[in-house]
């Protein structure tokens, strides 16, 4: 090992209980470059997160509109619904061993996630994963925004006699939607803006509420229908030959790349965990287990729809629409709300708040990052990336796991391989410390993310008018691997920078 990994030695502040380290007031010194208050370690007396709140947290995140979509997707791409199911579940089971990994350093050391990337890109390099994420943090933000926003609209719309719908355009859509959409943006900043305690209380009781509100949806269709069966009924359209595995293997990284954010900025939740315990059994009782059964309740209640209305129905929200009862439509409107609101405050504003933080402690905090991410989330025209299933699933989603998978993998071996979760949380944040590197950044962490991250998309490509890359992929001969993107990322970085690190020890 070298002498910036101080994996030979305990960390410097006192332990504070069974696998949890407090660092004592001033340790971590004042230099507003890379402190604030937000960036600080949690104090061990504020780290109460319950297995609870966790199953809660990922309850809350996994029910909403797009996590039912993916079930969708992927049928309209040639599966049938066990396919999709069981795509959707390996994925999910896949995803939460990295969360799982990159959480471990939340309840021991109380540290956000790029305070955590300090350790293996240097204290100013660790810029360069934190503003990846954030980039990925706003687009999603703005996704979840505009598909909640269209939710609110198709109700209202059905609730005003399809009134809203005819209203004057701009740029191509009703003004009224464009109003729908501004009203949920700033609901959800005027949430975040009370801090991430009013966030933990908010998923506590939203996750429930969501999930009645499902299974609201599926008795009320199962009534109408009489049954489920025509869509269980309904064979793929590849089969399980030749033709699966091709949708098959870029489909698994595009659901992983769902989560894939999550897996790097965990720490930013596990923080607050009362212990290990807390968020490994959390986590692993609210993830997997969740997006499984919500892909399958989409695909009963869209079976039902078809039986009713002739055809499949998979957006919840025009599904609900359908109903000319007034309290189905009142409380229709509140789940989707509830449901959107619960995941983008989680997933999608609190990392990049703490984010763009780390970037400038002295002029950003927390409060002033979730402004900036909003902002940026309306600025990258989210209905754009959401226009086809290719576009969605393959594009966007497989171009973002190759992103952070490269960086999951250079987290991962930092913290478990080179330093074995032994970390000196004062020097996380002072600028003569180990984590410096040079001039601030780890060179051998860059250069594993660059090769990571080159061949993890650099092969990216997209069918004939149905993506931005050509054809033949990006870099012809890396097009292979592009199916693979998250896998390969994660595998490439992780061994490459655990070799150069290896070796930086024995020069």
């Amino acid at each position: 090992m070298t002498a910036t990994t101080p994996s030979d030695r305990p960390a410097d502040p006192a332990i504070a209980g069974p696998g949890r380290v407090e660092l004592p007031p001033g340790a971590a010194g004042d230099d507003p470059r890379f402190v604030n208050a937000d960036l600080l370690p949690v104090p061990v007396a504020e780290r109460r997160w319950t297995t609870y709140n966790f199953a809660a947290l990922w309850v809350g995140m996994a029910h909403n509109i797009p996590s039912w979509l993916l079930a969708s997707g992927l049928v309209a791409l040639g599966m049938d619904w066990v396919q999709a199911v069981l795509t959707i579940a390996l994925a999910n089971v896949i995803v939460l061993l990295p969360m799982l990994l990159t959480g471990h350093a939340g309840p021991k050391y109380g540290i956000p996630f790029p305070v955590l990337a300090r350790a293996s890109f240097g204290l100013r390099g660790a810029n360069l994963p934190a503003l990846v994420r954030a980039g990925v943090a706003c687009a999603w933000f703005g996704i979840q925004t505009w598909i909640g926003g269209q939710g609110i609209f198709v109700l209202l719309d059905k609730a005003f006699g399809g009134d809203w719908a005819s209203a004057a355009r701009i740029a191509g859509q009703p003004w009224t939607l464009w109003l729908c959409f501004a009203l949920f943006w700033a609901l959800e900043l005027a949430i975040i803006h009370r801090g991430m305690e009013t966030l933990r209380r908010f998923e506590n009781w939203a996750a429930p509420f969501v999930i009645v509100g499902a299974l609201v949806l599926l008795v009320w269709i199962a009534v109408k229908a009489g049954g489920f069966g025509p869509l269980l009924d309904q064979p793929s359209r590849l089969g399980w030959g030749a033709d699966f595995w091709p949708v098959f293997f870029p489909s698994l990284m595009g659901m992983i790349a769902f989560w894939a954010t999550l897996s790097l900025n965990i720490p930013d939740f596990t923080r607050f965990g009362a212990g290990q315990r807390a968020q490994v059994w959390g986590q692993s009782l609210g993830l997997p287990t969740t997006m499984t059964l919500f892909a399958l309740l989409s695909v009963l209640v869209t079976s039902g729809s078809q039986a009713v209305y002739g055809a499949p129905v998979w957006d919840p929200v025009a599904l609900a629409a359908k109903t000319d009862n007034v309290f189905g439509l009142l409380f229709a409107l509140v789940t989707v709300l509830v449901a959107t609101l619960s995941v983008n405050l989680a997933a999608n504003v609190v990392s990049p708040a703490y984010d763009l933080a780390n970037l400038a402690p002295r002029f950003v905090d927390f409060r002033k990052g979730a402004l900036i991410t909003g902002v940026v989330g309306v600025l990258i025209m989210p209905w754009k990336l959401t226009s086809t299933p290719e576009l969605y699933i393959f594009t966007w989603l497989g171009l973002v796991g190759g992103l952070l998978g490269t960086v999951a993998g250079i987290l991962i071996a930092d913290y478990w391989l080179v330093r074995r979760t032994r970390l000196d949380p004062a020097a996380l944040y002072r600028p003569d410390g180990p984590y410096w590197y040079r001039a601030g950044w780890n060179p051998a962490a860059v250069l594993a993310f660059a090769t990571g991250g080159v061949l993890a998309v650099g092969g990216s490509h997209s069918a004939p008018g149905t993506g931005p890359f050509p054809e033949q992929g990006l870099i012809p001969f890396l097009k292979p691997l592009a199916d693979y993107g998250w896998a390969v990322g994660l595998a490439a970085s992780l061994l490459l920078y655990t070799g150069l690190m290896a070796r930086r020890g024995r020069g």
